[in-house]
């Protein structure tokens, strides 16, 4: 999955799978739409080799006057940086969401 950074915010989804479409097949494209998230995207290829030429190729790449940061995403990064209670958090609104509450039968 490749995190994409600094995007111009008129930019579409049929933009995005045809700029990272070039280097693969791409399964989904999550662009930000709130306040904090626009302008960054998530990018999931098919293939983890397309995903590393595509953040190689477009890394640095000048769209619309704006020069796309891809990076590779890490969650495991993420969450080292969270408390243990922010982790707790984050786990029970995950199972609420999914239905589900928290418990091995």
């Amino acid at each position: 999955m490749l995190y994409v950074r600094n995007l111009p915010y008129d930019i579409t989804d049929e933009e995005m799978y045809g700029i990272f479409g070039r280097y693969g097949a791409i399964r989904q494209v999550r662009m930000g739409d709130t306040q904090q998230t626009k302008g960054s995207a998530y990018v999931i290829y098919e293939d983890i080799f397309d995903a590393r030429n595509a953040q190689g190729q477009l890394s640095g790449y000048n769209l619309k006057n704006r020069y796309l940061v891809v990076n590779y995403h890490h969650e495991k990064k993420r969450l080292s940086r969270m408390s243990v209670e922010e982790q707790e958090e984050e786990l029970r609104q995950m199972q609420q969401a999914a239905g589900v509450d928290g418990s091995q039968h």
